[in-house]
């Protein structure tokens, strides 16, 4: 027997997809929702809908479903007013279409009338079968089939990130930072008023989809805290689950009343409870984000002991202040380690952890080093520093008025092609040994197009923003290595 297909790869993975109330005014949701399907290059079969029968953006719009084709269509992207929305879905439903996303609004957020409308389309949806997600939502992506519909932009690369939020707006600022960083997105969905499919329904998908390596996602209120907790807990005993949450002060609270009507669990249970459910919980979105990201792109630590390999001492010093102010250790380096560092190294080394180089690199010397560390029994995971410096010189000799004369055209070739080799020096030897090696510097941000950073993001890694960042998301990565250990998981 055929098993039966799972009902949300209608919604993320569609035959067909038709745009409902497709405009030809830019400004209107339905040119825009119909504009990033195609802009995106999704192959399935695209359809839309246009009381006048216009053409949208090259497709031939029809007036109704009704003149669609049988069993071709998968999805509906619903930009219709609310009152057509009744009729529109049984003509769906007829069609064999499974899922509908509501970008509509004037449902719950609008008032007791508006309420009523979205307690009777759900009543409907599941009397028809269909899927239904929103109303009032900004849309989803899916790109392993290259999928965008959405109102609002942009569209991220590929990637193992599966984002599910309460808020359209974080869903966008979760894909800026994965543009940013190189580190894709596999599904992302704005749940709107989560009227019959709610977060923790997407994050029960993301366990079982083998596109997505981890969760990520952003939560206002909590209707029922048991039925969370034992349902995202269910989730974590597959995948890592990251969660940031807004209503965390009661003027957070008060606000995310406003905003989408949720009543905002007490902060203090919602914590105890992340903690118990092996749930990642970050502060703020960009920790949320690099948290994820170290998830989809690092193995996890067998133990908290971390090395600090860095090329000058302050960075050094203060990575390890941040490692003291966090549940992992900073490892006494063993005499056996020292002695081996002591065949490759002049003796002003550190002689201590964190392995400061002192300037004393040669050609060779990074990932010689790097491997010795790496591969050492003792050693769980390292944070790599200094990686960039020879760039940065390089680009300042490039840009000054010397080049390319006196033989700055090879030096400046030299410095960014060691660079570039010590990121995948890094890459390589965490594949190799099955630990996480994560590399920081500031020039991610301040120069990204830096050889060192640039190198790190070819490698599909993130390149911390900064040491302490790079602690942060380690800390998260050991906790829930941690939390599986602890369960035998």
């Amino acid at each position: 027997m055929t098993p039966a297909r799972d009902p949300f790869l209608a919604l993320f993975e569609p035959r067909g997809i038709v745009v409902a109330g497709a405009s030809t005014h830019p400004g209107k949701f339905g040119f825009v929702a119909l504009h990033n399907i195609l802009s995106a290059g999704y192959q399935g079969k695209v359809f839309a809908t246009n009381r006048e029968g216009a053409e949208v953006l090259g497709v031939t719009t029809v007036a109704d479903i009704d003149e669609l084709p049988d069993g071709e269509i998968d999805l509906v992207f619903v930009c219709t007013p609310a009152g057509a929305n009744p009729a529109l879905l049984r003509a769906a439903a007829a069609k064999g279409i499974g899922a509908a996303f509501i970008a509509s609004a004037g449902y719950r957020e609008a008032g007791p009338e508006g309420r009523q409308a979205e307690d009777d389309l759900v009543a409907l949806a599941a009397e028809l079968g269909i899927l239904l997600v929103g109303p009032n939502g900004q849309g989803l992506i899916s790109t392993p089939v290259d999928l965008c519909a959405q109102i609002v932009a942009p569209y991220p690369p590929p990637g193992r990130i599966g984002i599910a939020s309460q808020s359209g707006n974080f869903v966008s600022s979760f894909m800026n930072w994965a543009q940013l960083s190189g580190i894709g997105v596999s599904r992302a969905v704005s749940a709107g008023n989560s009227a019959a499919v709610n977060v923790p329904d997407f994050l029960e998908f993301f366990a079982r989809d083998p596109e997505t390596a981890v969760g990520l996602s952003y939560v206002e209120g909590i209707e029922d805290g048991r039925a969370f907790y034992d349902r995202t807990r269910a989730v974590v005993a597959e995948k890592p689950l990251v969660v940031v949450k807004g209503g965390a002060t009661s003027s957070g609270a008060a606000a995310a009343s406003s905003h989408t009507g949720a009543l905002a669990a007490d902060d203090a249970v919602f914590d105890g409870a992340c903690r118990q459910a092996g749930i990642t919980r970050a502060a703020t979105i960009e920790e949320a984000y690099e948290a994820a990201a170290t998830f989809a792109t690092q193995p996890l630590p067998t133990g908290p002991r971390v090395a600090v390999y860095t090329t000058a001492g302050g960075w050094g010093v203060v990575t390890a202040d941040a490692i003291a102010r966090s549940s992992l250790e900073l490892l006494a380096l063993p005499e056996d380690l020292k002695l081996e560092i002591d065949q490759h190294l002049p003796p002003r080394w550190s002689r201590n952890n964190p392995i400061d180089l002192a300037g004393s690199e040669t050609r060779d010397t990074i990932p010689q080093v790097m491997e010795i560390v790496v591969n050492h029994p003792a050693v769980d995971s390292v944070i790599f520093l200094g990686l960039g410096i020879q760039s940065n010189l390089a680009r300042m000799e490039r840009e000054g008025r010397f080049y390319p004369d006196h033989g700055l055209e090879r030096i400046v070739e030299y410095h960014e092609r060691q660079d570039a080799r010590f990121a995948q020096a890094a890459a390589d030897l965490s594949e190799s040994s099955g630990k996480p090696i994560l590399t920081a510097t500031e020039l991610a941000v301040s120069d990204p197009a830096n050889a060192g950073p640039a190198a790190v993001r070819a490698t599909g890694r993130l390149c911390y923003a900064s040491s302490n960042r790079a602690v942060t998301a380690l800390d998260h990565l050991w906790q829930y290595a941690r939390y599986r250990q602890r369960r035998g998981l």
